[in-house]
């Protein structure tokens, strides 16, 4: 309690000087609302959810949340802030939600950093920028180094321009940047090519259900691959299960948020849970849902072009302000004279510049080459979308939500959007997910030798089975093609239900070939099972006679009849250890191997390979 009272002593002081001039306009309202109510009693209080560093399993800090009285219906955050906005209080309620956030964060003595949700219109608003804030955290013993400005995005941003001063003035003073819900606003992209952000926040619609959403999965990957090159660390929030957690882990993303990690609390744990630790510290990776990118897609930037009528850099102002107002859903005009583009003029660059008193009576007659924004990217009609991809990351990050201009042989064609790369990359990631064996629908090669680079990159130790049907192709001769699908249908069935979905990889090569990359402990368990259940199943596929006799004769193609044994499932089995392959094609070499010697025994066979020592064999 002694840590809280000097918080105590400011409610009374500091606070009331901080909210003073805010709510002071409203004492001419007649009556009092309940939201009024709440504002003049203080009657907020704070909640904070951690932040998971995923490498250290470190929190980093807590995102301050706020809630009206438990009593009330505005005790919602959504209730709470919709009837602001309808009262015109929006201000006066996030001046309070931040002073309360701030004084319960010092008063808790909470480590690391603070989440500090602040929205543009407060962020550009004197009462935040004249350093009121600034006075109010340093009573508070809270340095600004602490603090993260967490813009949230209810409604979109258009003057980009004040937004980019007012954070550089807080950069200034030590603050960092965040952006909230990438994905969800109407301008994020462009707000992270604008502000620059140490932090972005990708919204949870795309975090929940990634363990089995390819798309989502994709737009995550993608999201990470720009980060990294921009310097900014993603966060991802709304991690609600093991298998997102695990997803999230494994594509890169530096930072987690979300009920699995720890719900939003009053007083928060200050360290993860075992059960988040043991994901976090375990060398298994994740099973991706169906198979990553397709990079055998011959894609190219033209797929992506959109034709817009060029303008001349002589062009007057007042022609590109009628352009834009004519077509609401013209983005960007491309400047090009005599066929070599000059740059690009940006619907939002220019609408922010005109919509100040008298800049269309000054420039409206001037040369529109007068706001060309820096110089364009230019991007050959012929460069591959995965190229674009690595191209687009390593250039200024504002041709991202600008766009690019696409040339053919140096001339303009075309104008194309990172928007309109995300949606590419989005559906090559619904070809690659449909990139499988048409019979059984499970991954094929593609996917199967990019699973086993993911466990060799991550150092991961995993069991590698090759499975293989003997004395196939005279059941197929005897039986029927039909009945040989039928029996490969099964078998990949079988093989299924023995892995574990969560650490287990099934793929099905071809014909009656498959592969099971395994991370589960009792995986030996697992698959001698599946040689048991496949000897139930087979039993039904074949004639009595046939079973009675354990076996067949049919005619081979040189005209010599022959007895052929019952089809029984082989599976040779290595265990791979860190640092002793090195390439998928290796460990797809040693598997060959071990299959060739679980044939040789008669049967459903599972054949273990253990290279350091002795071979050992199980035989059914």
């Amino acid at each position: 309690m002694s840590a809280i009272l000097p918080v105590e002593k400011y409610r009374t002081t500091a606070r009331a000087q901080f909210l003073a001039n805010l709510l002071a306009p409203s004492a001419k309202e007649h009556a009092m609302s309940p939201l009024r109510d709440i504002l003049e009693q203080h009657r907020l209080s704070a909640l904070f959810q951690p932040i998971i560093d995923l490498k250290s399993g470190e929190f980093l800090g807590f995102e301050g949340l706020i809630r009206g009285p438990a009593d009330s219906p505005l005790h919602s955050p959504i209730n709470l802030f919709g009837a602001a906005e309808q009262q015109g209080l929006e201000l006066e309620l996030e001046m309070l939600s931040r002073q309360t956030v701030l004084e319960t964060f010092a008063g808790l003595e909470l480590p690391g950093n603070l989440f500090l949700n602040v929205s543009p219109k407060a962020m550009t608003h004197p009462s935040f920028k004249n350093g009121q804030t600034l006075a109010f955290m340093d009573k508070l013993g809270i340095a600004p180094e602490r603090v993260i400005i967490e813009i949230t995005e209810n409604q979109p941003t258009f003057d980009f321009e004040a937004m980019r001063d007012a954070l550089l003035h807080y950069r200034g003073m030590g603050f960092k940047i965040a952006i909230d819900d990438l994905g969800e606003g109407f301008s994020s992209l462009r707000l992270w090519s604008e502000l620059r952000p140490e932090y972005i926040k990708i919204d949870m619609h795309f975090v929940q259900g990634v363990d089995r959403d390819p798309i989502k999965l994709q737009f995550l990957r993608s999201i990470q691959q720009i980060a990294e090159s921009c310097g900014t660390q993603v966060i991802a929030e709304g991690v609600e299960t093991e298998a997102e957690l695990k997803v999230v882990k494994d594509i890169g993303i530096a930072l987690g948020q979300g009920y699995f990690i720890a719900r939003p609390s009053p007083t928060p744990p200050l360290m993860a849970s075992s059960e988040t630790n043991r994901i976090i510290n375990s060398s298994n990776i994740a099973i991706f849902p169906k198979t990553e990118l397709n990079r055998r897609s011959q894609a190219t930037a033209h797929k992506l072009l959109t034709y817009v009528e060029p303008a001349h850099p002589d062009t007057h102002n007042d022609i590109i302000c009628d352009r834009f107002h004519a077509n609401p859903a013209l983005h960007v005009i491309p400047v090009v004279k005599n066929g070599s583009p000059l740059g690009i003029i940006h619907r939002y660059h220019f609408i922010d510049r005109f919509a100040k008193p008298f800049q269309r009576e000054l420039h409206g007659k001037k040369p529109c080459s007068e706001l060309i924004r820096g110089e364009p990217l230019l991007v050959e009609k012929n460069m591959p979308i995965e190229e674009l991809s690595h191209f687009l990351a390593e250039a200024d990050s504002r041709h991202f939500a600008d766009g690019f201009i696409i040339t053919e042989h140096e001339r303009y064609i075309g104008v194309a959007s990172g928007q309109d790369l995300l949606r590419e990359l989005t559906q090559m990631q619904l070809e690659a997910a449909r990139y499988a064996n048409p019979l059984t629908l499970l991954p094929g090669n593609v996917p199967i030798n990019e699973h086993i680079e993911r466990l060799l990159h991550a150092n991961t130790s995993f069991v590698a089975c090759y499975c293989d049907l003997d004395h196939f192709k005279p059941f197929n001769d005897t039986y029927s093609y039909r009945k040989g699908d039928e029996m490969i249908q099964i078998t990949g069935r079988i093989l299924n239900w023995a892995c574990d979905p969560k650490l287990d990889f099934i793929g099905h090569i071809g014909g009656d070939d498959f592969i099971l990359l395994m991370q589960s402990r009792d995986w030996k368990v697992r698959c001698e099972q599946a040689l048991r259940s496949f000897e139930q199943a087979a039993s039904l596929m074949f004639r009595e006679d046939h079973l009675v006799a354990g076996g067949y004769t049919s005619e081979g193609r040189d005209g010599a009849v022959k007895f052929h044994p019952l089809t029984s499932l082989s599976v040779g089995a290595i265990q791979v250890v860190p640092g002793q392959f090195v390439s998928h094609h290796e460990v797809s070499a040693a598997m060959s191997e071990a299959k060739k010697m679980a044939k040789k025994i008669q049967g459903n066979s599972l054949f273990i390979e253990q290279r350091s020592t002795t071979a050992g064999r199980t035989a059914q």
